[in-house]
């Protein structure tokens, strides 16, 4: 208890906090209730009793709701005829969070995004702008007649063009459920119809990459940056593959440093042909 210095209004007594009322010691008489408690409400979002937060989860764009709906948790201390009740209130529940079609496709769609760009490794950044880029198109009724998988890997693979995020088509392709012609077909729609702010690849973006899956030390990796910044100014990159160069520079590099790197290991990291390499790498030489 603590003493306060406000006397009490009716006998003129001492006023003491008891709790959340202020009390007169001398006549009992309550001068004033505060039930408001002002503490932190931690609570718990998830399964786990331990993890308690103070806010819920943040808004995301890669959610159809962007996640503002409500989830009916599962436990394990339901028994019997109160556990399934739960779990009938749980499967109406998600029932009622999509309320037509469109929602459906985009539920689908965003689900198949994320799943893509975990697989890919790409940033948050990445999987929020293509859902947005996802729904764009599904405003401007792209997805009319065309595979939402095709357009969900066209989403991943037109944000990382415009972001500058090194990935080629066939890396897409290797973990999304969409075919190579669906992806194409999808990202011609979106290039075509919203006018996507994509340009030619920079060889330069894939090196840091292919160099680590090939273990190359950092002074060939620098060189192959110099033999990319001298092809860029030769126009040796203008109609060629930009994976192919940069696995060409990589071999270079590595064949001017000595270092073992065979055409066909820095081809296949690349997803092109070793003559695909070999055409970029005698230029290079030339040059």
């Amino acid at each position: 208890m603590s003493t306060t210095a406000t006397a009490c209004p009716e006998c003129e007594g001492d006023l003491r906090s008891e709790g959340l009322e202020t009390v007169c010691a001398s006549c009992g008489l309550v001068v004033a209730e505060d039930a408001i408690d002002r503490g932190p409400e931690w609570r718990t979002f998830g399964d786990e009793e331990t993890d308690r937060e103070r806010t819920g989860a943040p808004l995301t764009r890669s959610r159809h709701d962007r996640g503002l709906s409500t989830e009916i948790g599962r436990s394990t201390r339901l028994t019997g005829r109160k556990r399934r009740r739960v779990a009938r209130m749980r499967r109406q529940h998600n029932r009622t969070k999509i309320g037509s079609k469109a929602e459906r496709n985009q539920v689908y769609g965003f689900t198949e995004i994320r799943r893509l760009v975990s697989a890919l490794g790409l940033s948050e950044t990445v999987r929020d702008r293509a859902c947005v880029l996802f729904e764009s198109a599904q405003n401007a009724d792209l997805l009319r007649g065309r595979s939402l998988e095709g357009f969900a890997a066209a989403a991943v693979y037109a944000t990382c063009r415009t972001s500058e995020v090194s990935r080629t088509v066939e890396e897409v392709v290797a973990d999304a459920k969409a075919s190579a012609p669906e992806l194409r077909a999808a990202y011609d729609a979106l290039n075509r119809e919203l006018g996507l702010p994509t340009g030619p690849i920079d060889p330069r973006e894939y090196l840091p990459r292919f160099a680590s899956d090939l273990d190359l030390p950092s002074e060939v990796e620098q060189r192959a940056r110099e033999l990319a910044e001298r092809a860029h100014e030769a126009n040796l990159v203008a109609g060629r593959n930009p994976a192919g160069v940069a696995a060409a520079c990589l071999y270079t590099a590595a064949d001017e440093r000595s270092y073992p790197l065979t055409q066909q290991e820095a081809a296949d990291v690349a997803d092109v042909t070793p003559v695909t390499l070999r055409s970029t790498y005698v230029d290079l030489r030339e040059e």
